[in-house]
């Protein structure tokens, strides 16, 4: 099984990259399964129905999430939504939370199961993914293929976990961080890995953001409003792990980038 990961979908220009690439990403790779991340689409920070609907009609079939899944009141209105496939962190503390952080999808008679998790390191304190994922994974099917969105910010946490699931999912693709790393690979035969899947949005920014407030930042050390970088060129980033249907280990990971200066992909 081929399955398409769309890296962090920053604001206004983020999806309208995606709806010019991922019909022409999705016709060359054939996936059976495509998942973006949306967290970042509505101005940089959450998402609304609208742009959820927008992913969604670009060709995903997942929209996961990560630490800004609730900066927008309301995303409260659709995310629980069985209608809807959307992911916030799995490991969000609490026994009520809304959401979910886990779905079950079938493709072609075969389980698949997409999970959402956020790191720990440098981020908001939420329970803790290693333990989560102890707790998790031994209530699912053991013969269904696990992928893993693992939304942190620390490159050693993101491989900590790689190795911590090697041999128990398919997959672990992280993001957050929007520049996509040289890192993939295989874990033991098993476990697809790359630490950052990078961002869709603005090529021109810093990390999707205007340059200029982020400058004056470092700069004077003073606060500055950060604001999207909507007139940019275009980027995307994405990963595309192919799955034994049989073993559910993974057999192949290729990590590409799309921008004004690389478009090879597309040739």
């Amino acid at each position: 099984m081929k399955i398409l990961f769309v890296g962090d979908v920053v604001g206004k220009i983020g999806l309208d990259t995606l709806e010019n690439y991922l019909p022409q990403i999705k016709q060359r790779v054939k996936p059976q399964l495509t998942i973006v991340n949306g967290e970042n689409a509505n101005g940089g920070k959450g998402i609304k129905v609208e742009d959820y609907q927008r992913i969604q009609v670009a060709g995903a079939d997942v929209v996961s999430g990560g630490n800004h899944i609730w900066d927008k009141r309301e995303v409260m209105d659709f995310i629980d939504d069985p209608g809807k496939k959307i992911l916030r962190p799995y490991n969000y503390p609490g026994k009520n939370v809304p959401g979910r952080g886990c779905i079950e999808i079938k493709v072609n008679q075969k389980k698949v199961y997409v999970i959402n998790m956020q790191g720990n390191a440098l981020m908001q304190p939420i329970d803790n993914p290693f333990y989560a994922f102890d707790e998790l994974l031994p209530t699912l099917d053991k013969d269904a293929i696990k992928f893993v969105d693992f939304h942190a910010e620390t490159t050693s946490e993101k491989i900590a976990i790689g190795n911590y699931l090697t041999g128990r999912v398919s997959a672990v693709i992280g993001t957050h961080t929007h520049v996509q790393t040289n890192d993939a690979h295989i874990f033991n035969k098993e476990t697809a890995y790359l630490t950052d899947v990078g961002m869709t949005g603005s090529y021109d920014g810093i990390l999707g953001v205007k340059k200029e407030p982020i400058l004056n930042r470092f700069l004077t050390q003073r606060p500055n409003k950060f604001e999207v970088d909507d007139d940019g060129r275009m980027q995307i980033g994405f990963c595309v792990v192919d799955i034994n249907d049989q073993t559910n280990n993974a057999r192949s990971i290729h990590n590409y980038v799309i921008n004004p200066d690389n478009k090879k992909f597309l040739d």
